[in-house]
């Protein structure tokens, strides 16, 4: 299988990482075959090192080193905060126009590790601004309507979830998120929309090259689940700039991996789509 490529050299290789993609082997999901590791090593025909990870629902930009100096070089710039990271993400209700949040968290206890103990809370910082909003005259909570936005984040730390565990503390919780985010909403989109993923994507990672010292900004376009989306909500011109070249194809192993449904008929071919108000922030 050939993953999407969106920066190749001598020292480096970035792929887009589909949803439903492991980074490596996990014992939280044993059962799994396939990681992107494996995928790029095969690809290339030698080891790759990851310098970073992905939650497995997460797609977007994810960054291998072709060799463990060069590794140990990016890693570096990960610890010194010197690596900007910016993600896409729908979430539940009507978002502020910005929002810096600083609120330290616990790193999740692993329910695989025996004897682990909740550790002290850690400092966890984002950043978040609203890019587009939308209302749908559907009742799916305990309100007439239900409302949504299209958001960017830029964590400026790296705690596990820590997107996911601020837009929950934020009461804003991702669409499509099983552990931190609301059922009802998820399972709307999963069979109204053919959204059955976490909407997070990781569309931007700027660094400096570990041996030319040039900047380097890697971009990954949105999937087709998210494309839909932002078509059926009006967002395209929402969107960064940089993800607005809608003539590209998406790789059809984008939607390789998410998980299984027992019904797989997408409720939205065969229902009208709801009517929707959409509203952007003012320039």
């Amino acid at each position: 299988m050939q993953l999407p490529v969106i920066y190749q050299d001598d020292h480096l290789i970035a792929i887009n990482k589909p949803s439903g993609l492991l980074v490596h082997r996990s014992e939280i999901d044993r059962h799994e075959t396939r990681f992107a590791l494996q995928l790029v090593r095969n690809m290339l025909g030698h080891h790759v090192f990851p310098v970073h990870r992905l939650d497995k629902p997460t797609s977007g930009v994810l960054l291998f080193a072709k060799s463990s100096e060069i590794a140990s070089l990016v890693v570096d710039q990960w610890r010194e905060r010197a690596v900007d990271k910016r993600y896409l993400a729908i979430v539940r209700g009507y978002f502020p126009e910005s929002v810096h949040l600083d609120k330290a968290m616990s790193p999740p206890v692993d329910k695989y590790a025996k004897h682990e103990r909740v550790k002290p809370p850690q400092e966890a910082i984002t950043d978040f601004r609203c890019l587009a909003q939308v209302e749908l005259p559907i009742a799916i909570d305990k309100y007439p309507q239900s409302r949504y936005s299209l958001i960017e984040a830029l964590p400026k730390t790296g705690r596990k979830h820590q997107i996911r565990r601020h837009l929950k503390h934020l009461a804003h919780p991702i669409i499509g998120d099983a552990r931190y985010g609301k059922g009802k909403h998820s399972r709307y989109f999963r069979d109204h929309f053919d959204a059955p993923r976490l909407l997070l994507h990781a569309w931007q990672l700027t660094m400096q090259h570990p041996v030319s010292g040039e900047t380097l900004i890697l971009n990954a376009p949105v999937d087709n689940v998210m494309r839909r989306l932002c078509l059926r909500f009006g967002w395209q011109q929402s969107l960064p700039d940089e993800l607005q070249n809608w003539s590209e194809m998406v790789p059809d192993c984008m939607d390789q991996f998410f998980p299984e449904r027992d019904e797989p008929t997408c409720v939205s071919e065969i229902l009208p789509p709801p009517p929707v108000s959409t509203a952007t922030e003012p320039e």
